[in-house]
């Protein structure tokens, strides 16, 4: 239960400041910007880390949660539970935001800019990226308090770069709850399914060089 209620807090935390962030920067016509969004993310992830991760592993994306069941480190048995307390907890940020901002069309969600392949792949590779820097950053005591930093600043870079192509999503649960509350569903799929494609390949990658000794 604490687990859970972890993984639920963590990422309302993650989409509420996140996609907040977004909101008032279209409410205030750029007041905040893109590199201003990109510091909130990677701020709050960082946050997230250091204060939950001593409880759950602060995964507050389903994508690491998958791309963690690929490894010897977490127990799969947990994959259900985390998964749906992130969904929940996005869930439940998004509809407090949309309480506050129920004029915005999008509720800071996510959508490709360009055509959709660019998008579709720009997630694989940035999910891709964050998930090896989690599992490299997270598996030695000496690295682990770094963790935090490290994330947060991987997910600061991708967001600022990203950002204006893809939305730098990175995370299903964060592209899905405000898809949802804003009814906009429009290329949710990218949100997905690239996440969690580039989270499991970034876990075999590891898996693989951790066998050989690398």
């Amino acid at each position: 239960m604490k687990k859970f209620i972890a993984e639920l807090t963590g990422t309302f935390a993650l989409v509420l400041f996140g996609t907040g962030s977004i909101i008032l920067d279209d409410t205030t016509n750029g007041m905040i910007s893109n590199t201003g969004i990109a510091i909130t993310f990677g701020i709050i992830v960082a946050a997230m880390i250091y204060l939950f991760g001593p409880i759950s592993g602060a995964h507050i994306n389903p994508a690491v949660t998958i791309g963690f069941s690929l490894t010897d480190r977490f127990k799969n048995t947990n994959v259900y539970t985390y998964i749906i307390a992130q969904f929940i907890g996005a869930i439940l940020a998004s509809s407090l935001l949309k309480i506050f901002f129920g004029k915005h069309k999008t509720l800071g969600g996510t959508f490709p800019q360009g055509d959709w392949k660019q998008s579709f792949f720009l997630e694989i590779l940035m999910s891709y990226l964050l998930m090896l820097v989690i599992l490299i950053f997270s598996q030695k005591k000496e690295l682990s308090k770094f963790t935090g930093l490290a994330t947060g600043m991987i997910v600061f870079f991708e967001a600022n770069f990203g950002g204006p192509i893809s939305g730098a999503s990175m995370n299903p649960a964060r592209s899905f709850a405000p898809a949802l509350l804003s009814t906009n569903l429009n290329y949710l799929w990218i949100y997905i399914i690239a996440p969690i494609v580039g989270a499991c390949l970034a876990s075999l990658t590891w898996t693989n060089s951790t066998k050989n000794g690398n």
